[in-house]
């Protein structure tokens, strides 16, 4: 039976709150979706049904392999989409998410597999995130805030933690795009805002958007 957008909303919410040990909390679910707690709770145990999460009462979630793959297809199909947007159809960064938070409930199997075969298989989205593969795995990283990082650093931009519109035109304002080269030249005492300098010009970034910034030494 296919899943319903409702069910695949869900499952991408805990693909995003797990933590390592595959648990997340029916608050933080309720949270995450603005959805109230005995609603969740019915789903939760519908997803226990198709073994997709352990559910025990007042226990965290512990979320199954079987509902990892599910919920990581689901990333899968949001993340090819957006890269499509980008690549093939010259849209910028900060407008696919919405366009891609529809298309990701098309149920076609060949339809993203074709996407993904147009686009070369590729391993990261628009946003520097990893696209999960047909069996649901994806590539772990080693990346830090740019906020954690020191003076005299020389870093690369690889991906961003909040996909939101107003903060990806902030940083194209800035010329700060993926896979760019971040020189780290003062920490301010007082705000922790950052001076860097990017492709020879200065840039001055708040410690909110150093906290967003994900980077590689």
């Amino acid at each position: 039976m296919k899943t319903t957008l409702t069910e695949e909303n869900y499952l991408k919410a805990l693909f995003h709150l797990v933590d390592s040990e595959n648990k997340v909390t029916i608050n933080e679910l309720s949270k995450f979706l603005s959805v109230k707690m005995p609603s969740v709770n019915n789903m939760m145990k519908k997803f226990a049904e198709k073994n997709w999460v352990i559910y025990e009462t007042y226990k965290p979630l512990v979320v199954t392999e079987k509902g990892w793959r599910e919920a990581a297809l689901v990333v899968r199909k949001h993340r090819l989409t957006e890269m499509f947007l980008v690549k093939k159809m010259n849209f910028g960064w900060e407008n696919v998410h919405e366009i891609a938070e529809q298309l990701e409930h098309v149920h076609s199997t060949l339809f993203f597999d074709k996407m993904d075969e147009i686009l070369d298989h590729p391993k990261f989205d628009p946003h520097g995130e990893p696209i999960p593969d047909k069996d649901g795995n994806i590539i772990a990283q080693d990346l830090q805030k740019l906020s954690s990082c020191n003076v005299g650093e020389t870093v690369v931009f690889a991906s961003v933690t909040l996909s939101d519109d107003s903060f990806l035109n902030y940083l194209t304002e800035r010329n700060l795009l993926l896979n760019k080269k971040i020189k780290i030249l003062k920490i301010e005492s007082f705000d922790k805002s950052f001076t860097v300098e990017v492709d020879g010009k200065q840039e001055v970034l708040s410690r909110k958007a150093t906290d967003k910034i994900l980077v590689k030494i």
